[in-house]
């Protein structure tokens, strides 16, 4: 027996539906059924426009680290620049953190949490 059929006998689903059209459902969307509930969490966000940023706060505010993929909006640098200066003093004032880990990518941490920013040799 393979994991999807245990696990859609575990949900109680019938052989008509397979756990992939299950987990693809409306009501699934913020539950995770193999993992129990946690803490907080790594949240990943498509930068795509200025409103993005409320939604990026609010996920810092709830004490969830954003990993941020700044690829949708790259080719206006100078949006990207106004947006990510924005954040990172957002994040400044809240005590948190901000580091780019690569072109595309952007991790944020709720207050009290840091990222080791050097390397170790």
């Amino acid at each position: 027996m393979g994991i999807f059929e245990k696990i859609s006998r575990g949900l109680g689903l019938g052989k008509d539906m397979n756990i992939e059209e299950y987990m693809d459902t409306v009501e699934m969307e913020n539950v995770d059924v193999l993992h129990e509930a946690a803490d907080f969490y790594v949240k990943p966000i498509a930068l795509e426009s200025e409103a993005d940023i409320s939604v990026i706060e609010d996920e810092l505010k709830r004490k969830n680290i954003v990993l941020l993929n700044v690829t949708p909006i790259a080719k206006q640098a100078n949006k990207l620049k106004r947006i990510i200066d924005e954040l990172k003093t957002y994040v400044v004032k809240t005590n948190g953190d901000i580091a780019r880990i690569d072109n595309d990518k952007i991790l944020l941490t709720p207050s009290k949490v840091k990222i080791v920013k050097s390397r170790k040799k």
